[in-house]
């Protein structure tokens, strides 16, 4: 019997989702679940199909070295770091993703985090744990400039949401194109000279060696004065010491940080100690539809791999060499 283990790191109802539904469309595929290294370290031995998100892969530990059945890898999100990007995933494994279906959630969380930081929402809230009754004025989203770096799914869902609330929206790219609520867009080689001009800045493109750290010092320093940056892609994609650096400095406004270099953040991390930083816990597209979201490509996907027809999967982003 086929074995299909689930590697998910989220409270235990989410994860009983993934585990019921394909356990009841799939009557012939055993179906197992881990949470912990040690237990996914095991199951991992005997799985023929792995469903995880590569960051649980990293913040386990877990490595393929012991992975001698597996064929396929699901992966729950669009990024694949911590999949691909292990030496001892074997060629003849088939890597799968989610891409496309992040649009709302993701798009969703970028506009919280702009109005946040605009109002000041954690302000309100720790006056609110003070007992202590403060006001001061709002900076709107309406009139400003929001520079989008990627403009993939997510960017394509978010651009018209900033333009009906009055906003002007600059994409920035490494594959310029037109696309739906983008006033104009600029390559990527041009991000030093668009940024004086953005209010906003909101990271989305993936992580690859080429954006390692490309939002660094000297984009901070590029930035125009009083301008909030939103992390929403991945924390290798910013330099997190010339971040610190930047809000010390009073260069920037704010940050809103989703992703890190390190996750879970470290206690120790400096990062937690800002007022006017507001950080999330890799949550940009965790939402309560998301097993909706997800299983339509798992479903077809499984059959897929059933039947034996991996070139007919959803979203290969890896094929089987």
């Amino acid at each position: 019997m086929p074995r299909l283990l689930i590697v998910l790191t989220l409270p235990p109802d989410v994860t009983e989702q993934y585990r019921s539904r394909l356990a009841k469309t799939f009557p012939e595929i055993s179906v197992d679940v881990a949470a912990t290294a040690d237990t996914a370290a095991t199951a991992l031995a005997q799985a023929d199909m792995l469903v995880t998100f590569g960051q649980m892969m990293k913040n386990l530990k877990l490595d393929f070295a012991q992975a001698s059945r597996l064929k396929w890898v699901q992966a729950l999100g669009t990024g694949l770091d911590g999949i691909t990007d292990q030496p001892a995933l074997k060629p003849d494994v088939t890597v799968t993703s989610l891409h496309g279906v992040h649009g709302a959630p993701v798009s969703e969380a970028a506009l919280a985090s702009m109005l946040a930081l605009s109002r000041d929402l954690p302000g309100f809230v720790r006056a609110q744990d003070e007992h202590a009754w403060k006001r001061w004025p709002a900076k709107l989203l309406q009139g400003k400039t929001v520079g989008i770096l990627g403009m993939g799914i997510i960017a394509e869902a978010l651009a018209p949401k900033c333009k009906a609330l009055g906003m002007t929206v600059v994409g920035i790219t490494s594959s310029p194109r037109q696309a739906a609520g983008f006033d104009r867009v600029h390559p990527v080689t041009e991000l030093l000279t668009v940024l004086p001009e953005c209010d906003h800045l909101v990271l989305l493109t993936p992580y690859s060696p080429a954006t390692h750290q490309m939002v660094n010092a000297q984009v901070f320093a590029a930035m125009k004065p009083g301008a909030y940056l939103i992390n929403l892609a991945r924390g290798g994609v910013v330099d997190e010491d010339a971040l610190m650096d930047a809000l010390r400095s009073k260069r920037l406004a704010g940050a809103a940080l989703d992703v890190f270099n390190q996750e879970p953040l470290p206690p120790d991390n400096p990062l937690w100690t800002f007022k006017n930083v507001i950080i999330t816990t890799h949550q940009g597209g965790f939402c309560d539809t998301y097993p909706d979201l997800a299983m339509p490509i798992l479903d077809h996907n499984v059959r897929c791999f059933l039947d034996g027809n991996l070139k007919g999967m959803m979203n290969v982003a890896r094929a089987a060499a």
